[in-house]
Order: structure tokens, then sequence, then C-alpha cells
């Protein structure tokens, strides 16, 4: 018998609690939304989301301050913070999930390729995650979602 994936598990413990999730992504490309609903019956929990890709989708869509990218930039725990804070609000979701971070090759933002900061939030709470993660862009950005979803796995078992 195979082991359940992270998106499966996280998709069950958010069914069987009767919450709800939303996604802000950013260096995950609607990677994680993919994974989310890959799995049958996603649609009970999972209200949609965001890919802002790009610094301005980011103001426009999730309202972030340009102050804040401007003192932090995109890659960044307060960023993250906002982008996850900003899309369970807009979504009026039980939890939200964002990602960003630097793909590579290279770097980008003053930040080194597999630089990768994730928030979840709830209603009373957000927690950022720091993530250094080596190997090429498929890797970082993998790596990225299943770190993220076995994350959230740990939270909603608390």
């Amino acid at each position: 018998m195979r082991s359940k994936s992270s998106a499966e598990i996280v998709v069950s413990l958010l069914k069987k609690k009767g919450k709800t999730l939303c996604l802000a992504e950013s260096i995950t490309g609607g990677g994680l939304a993919s994974a989310i609903t890959d799995i049958a019956g996603s649609s009970e929990i999972f209200l949609g989301g965001f890919v802002t890709y790009s610094e301005k989708s980011k103001l426009k869509f999730l309202e972030i301050p340009k102050r804040l990218i401007t003192k932090h930039t995109v890659v960044s725990e307060e960023v993250a913070i906002d982008m996850a804070n900003s899309i369970r609000e807009q979504f009026g979701a039980d939890y939200a999930i964002s990602t960003t971070g630097v793909a590579g090759p290279g770097s980008a933002y003053g930040q080194k390729a597999g630089t990768v900061w994730v928030a979840i939030a709830d209603r009373k709470n957000c927690v950022a995650i720091a993530l250094n993660i080596s190997g090429d862009r498929a890797t970082v950005r993998n790596s990225t979602i299943e770190s993220a979803l076995a994350a959230f796995s740990r939270i909603l078992r608390a």
C-alpha cells in the first residue's frame, strides 16, 4: 500500500476539520494549487488563489504595500506574511499559504537561488518558514511545494 502524499494528507485533514484553504503563489507558479487540485474532492476545501509572480501583481492583486517591498524585497519574511494574510482575507478562507523566493539560476533581489519564504496564515496567526534549497530551478520549486505542504500538515495535526 502506498503512503499518502503531503497534498492528500492536507486535503484529508482540512475535510475532517471542515476548513478551507487559499493560496498566494510566486516562486511555485501555481504548482502548489496543482498539487492540491490533483486530489479528488479538493473542491470541498480549496477556494482558489493567485499566482502573483511579478512585483506588480503582488502590489495590484494582493495589495502588498510598496513600502514593504522597497524595505524588505519580495523575497522576505515580511512580504510572505503579508501575502498569506491578504489572500486569506480576500477569499475568507480559514487558512492561506504563500510562497516567495528565488528559483534560479543565479540570484535576484539580493538573494541567492534557493532562498525561499513560505507563510501559513489562519484567522489569528501567521507563521513564516525560511528555506534554503540546493539544486536546479525545478528542484527548488518542487521542494518548496513539498516543504509548504509538509509544514501545513504539521500545523493541521497540532
